[in-house]
């Protein structure tokens, strides 16, 4: 292993080497091989990096917001011209295609910095005023200290600005903890930030869930702030409620794409495909579960399982391939045992199996015919695999699209204006698209409802979600 890379953690300004933890392999998801070293950090090292977020708070909480603003807007820059170094970064550890992470994750990662560089000196609050006689009331915004975050595999770099941008706009330092099979763009996104911000304002942690564990039970942060899955916010949402910890919870998501009689079906197809197959169906927010209108059911399985044919996945530099593989070989597992679990009724139309010998590649696959009380249909699959129900009318198409325990994103397709404002507004979900799915802008908010959690990252009510209200109160006749 000597030849492998050797990753360190980063903490207050510097690469550290761990101080009780030990190494872990990283796996090339192309290839099943070992390309580095991790570190797994113990409880004294996280003690370490929260003791120089602390240190550094109680100077950064008093840095201007002008201040804050110009310091993310260099990283910004410098996060721009260094972009095929981390565009290196993500694929070499994802195996993700690499013109489509240089052309869809790094441009928006680079505008999210900006965007919050602005808000950082665009935070309002009630006038102040005199709501009882003789006194003058207004509200301070404030940060609310140092902040223990945790990003998953899916986007490691693009999830790393979600949470760092609004929490140091904010005023706030940061403990960060990547997933323990993702680390190297994050680790290189630290240090390049290093160059713009004071020693302990953003450290990152590598580590595994009882590392996870350990920032969260820690007693500096008020804040967690954690994307993952479920199972994960909910674990994390109870030993943060011991300490009464504020918790920023973008969780798993099921997203329901509901598909009317009077579509473009072929545009559609196209468009729900992309969205369904994209980083291999590993976002929350994909579009994998489509609920088709009785009229267009069969051609929009026709048209979907056509889509699903074309589309190619593959190595990073195969400039015909849509996404690369799996993150790792317990996801590969898991994807694979959602379609050999398949019921009778279900028909599986196209994909359904591994690609190659090596590594974690799967199929675009489409399945047909299932159940609204189906596993399939039920639970995150979080893999390229799309279903396809068959809905009698707008209410059960509602029903149906509700009718699961996430609640994070959905999208409606259709030419009524009415039927799409109709189902806008029932649909219980965070956000909802309109005859398109999955784009984002850094000025809209994104977070859930349910059992996709709570907080918002992006827009303005992301960086609120890292400030905290406080009231003043002046006796001006005193």
């Amino acid at each position: 292993m000597s030849d492998k890379q050797a990753l360190r953690n980063f903490v207050n300004g510097e690469y550290v080497e761990t101080i009780d933890g030990h190494s872990v392999d990283l796996i090339d998801p192309c290839t099943g091989e070992v390309f580095a070293q991790s570190p797994v950090s113990g409880a004294a090292d996280v003690d370490a990096a929260m003791t120089a977020a602390a240190t550094a708070f109680e100077s950064w909480r008093d840095v201007t917001p002008a201040e804050r603003q110009r310091a993310l807007l260099k990283l910004a820059d410098a996060v721009e011209s260094r972009a095929a170094e981390l565009v290196d970064a993500e694929v070499r550890n994802t195996g993700k295609p690499r013109q489509l992470t240089a052309d869809e994750e790094l441009p928006p990662s680079v505008d999210e910095f900006r965007f919050f560089a602005g808000a950082a000196r665009m935070l309002e609050g009630r006038s102040a005023g005199e709501y009882m006689a003789g006194h003058t009331s207004y509200v301070r915004r404030e940060p609310i200290g140092v902040c223990a975050q945790v990003t998953p595999w899916n986007y490691p770099l693009m999830m790393a600005v979600w949470k760092i941008a609004p929490a140091l706009a904010a005023g706030n330092t940061v403990v960060l903890k990547p997933s323990d099979t993702t680390p190297v763009s994050t680790l290189l996104l630290a240090e390049i930030a290093a160059e713009f911000f004071p020693p302990g304002v953003f450290n990152v942690v590598c580590g595994d869930r009882d590392t996870g564990r350990s920032l969260v039970s820690h007693p500096t942060p008020r804040m967690v702030s954690i994307t993952g899955s479920t199972r994960a916010g909910i674990e994390v949402a109870a030993t943060a409620a011991s300490d009464l910890k504020r918790t920023h919870l973008e969780l798993g998501g099921k997203a329901p794409v509901v598909v009317f009689d009077d579509a473009d079906i072929a545009a559609a197809a196209e468009a729900i495909a992309v969205g369904g197959y994209f980083n291999a169906g590993q976002d929350c927010t994909a579009a994998t579960r489509v609920l088709a209108g009785p009229g267009v059911y069969e051609d929009f399985v026709a048209a979907l399982t056509e889509q699903a044919r074309n589309t190619r996945t593959g190595a990073p530099d195969d400039p015909d391939v849509l996404y690369g593989p799996l993150n790792n070989a317990n996801q590969l597992a898991r994807v694979t045992g959602f379609v050999d679990r398949l019921p009778d009724h279900a028909e599986l139309r196209s994909g359904g199996n591994r690609v190659g010998e090596r590594g974690y590649f799967y199929a675009p696959t489409v399945v047909s015919g299932v159940r609204q009380d189906d596993e399939i249909i039920q639970d995150e699959v979080f893999g390229p695999v799309i279903t396809v129900q068959r809905f009698t009318d707008e209410d059960e198409a509602v029903r149906w699209a509700n009718g699961v325990e996430y609640g994070l994103s959905a999208s409606v397709w259709t030419k009524d204006h009415g039927r799409a404002m109709r189902m806008t507004r029932r649909l219980d979900f965070g956000c909802v698209w309109v005859n398109t799915h999955i784009p984002f802008v850094s000025e809209m908010p994104h977070g859930g409802f349910k059992h996709s959690g709570h907080g918002k990252d992006l827009s303005i009510y992301g960086l609120e979600d890292y400030t905290r209200i406080k009231h003043v109160m002046h006796n001006i006749e005193s």
